[in-house]
Order: C-alpha cells, then structure tokens, then sequence
C-alpha cells in the first residue's frame, strides 16, 4: 500500500505594504503629482481663520467616542475666499481637513477698484439669511461670521446684515458665500494659464491684455 502526501501551494508572504499589487489593481503605485507640489506649497499664500471648533461625542457600544468639528476660513485679501468643514479625531487632523476642503470650495470675487462689490447680493441657508450691499466709501460695516470672511477676502467698503435670528455662525458663513458666489467665478489654486498662439494680437505697439483660459494642474 502506497501512501501519497498532497502537494501544496507554498503561501504568499505577508506583507504591510499596500504598493506590491500592480499598477492596474487595487493598491498599486499611485503615480506622483506632476508639479511634485505639497498642498501647503499651494496654500502657503492664503491666511487661515478658524470660525468655529467644537468637541464631538458620539455613544456606541464600547462607550463615548469623542471628535473634533472644525470650521474655516482661507483667502488672500485679494478677492479669493474659501469655506470647509473637517472632522477628526484630534484637532490637527480636523484643521487639516477643514484647510483642503476650503481649498476646493474657494471662489473669486469680482470686486471693484475700492474693494467693495458692484451690486447688492442676498442668500439663504437653511434659517440663516444674509444682506450684503455696498456702502459708498463708509468702510466695512458687519459683524459674526461675515465680517470675518469680508476681512479675509479683502473686501473694504460692504455693509452687511444678519436678517434672521439664527446665531449659528456656520450657517451664516455659508449664506455668506453662498450670497458672494452670485459675483464670482470658481478659483483653483496651483492653477496654470496657458494662452494659444491664435488667441495672441497680431499688432505692434501698445501691449493689449488677452484673457486666457485657466486650466486645472
């Protein structure tokens, strides 16, 4: 009587490294930015506001786990301005979610010569609701959340008002941008101008400005 011993696979080597799987499967080599740009390299130019931080708990079934809810505010006095949210379990993981998500939602406001805005704008989010309107060289006439968003995009001579009862400050900032996105144009930061060669003048002389269309990174 003959015994046969069954052959088997030799088992793969565990491994913690995510990378080992090939570039067309899940967890392969993620392909480098193409600017080789850190996101504070794009945002080091932009002052930073935090509106509101707040701790978190949640009940589950072990006990209290406890969060942190940050909310702010990004610009660079220059008429670009952004809103974000972020959540974490500590406060530098919560700034720095809070920072990007600004970063994407940032806009650019056509504002005036004076830093003021062209026409009067009002929104409503949810019970907040916001008048902004420009004031004729009075300075910047508001208060909570909206001032700070006027001092940090640069705007000057506005005045605003807070035409609900509701005090929740991030529910008045996003009125407010929600209100200043009517008078401006989305901003991508790190973004690149290319100009053709057809959209050049074909003139001598005096230099003439050409718009040219902004492109993502």
């Amino acid at each position: 009587m003959t015994i046969t011993t069954p052959t088997t696979t030799p088992s793969r080597p565990y491994s913690n490294n995510r990378n080992t799987a090939g570039a067309g499967g899940q967890g392969g080599d993620r392909r480098p930015r193409r600017d080789n740009k850190s996101f504070a390299d794009r945002v080091k130019d932009v002052d930073q506001k935090i509106l509101n931080i707040r701790r978190v708990t949640r009940v589950v079934a072990g006990g209290r786990r406890m969060s942190f809810a940050v909310a702010m505010i990004i610009g660079d006095k220059k008429g670009v301005v952004g809103l974000g949210t972020g959540k974490g379990n500590d406060t530098a993981l919560a700034i720095a979610k809070a920072l990007k998500d600004a970063k994407k939602n940032a806009i650019k406001i056509k504002m005036t010569d004076k830093h003021s805005i062209h026409h009067g704008v009002d929104a409503k989010y949810t019970s907040s609701k916001v008048l902004i309107f420009p004031n004729g060289g009075k300075g910047l006439v508001a208060g909570a959340a909206i001032r700070d968003i006027a001092v940090i995009s640069g705007l000057k001579d506005i005045s605003a008002k807070i035409v609900s009862g509701s005090k929740n400050k991030l529910n008045t900032a996003r009125a407010t941008m929600k209100a200043l996105s009517t008078i401006s144009t989305k901003y991508v930061f790190g973004a690149v101008a290319k100009v053709e060669a057809t959209d050049l003048p074909v003139q001598t002389g005096e230099a003439v400005a050409v718009a040219a269309p902004v492109i993502k990174e």
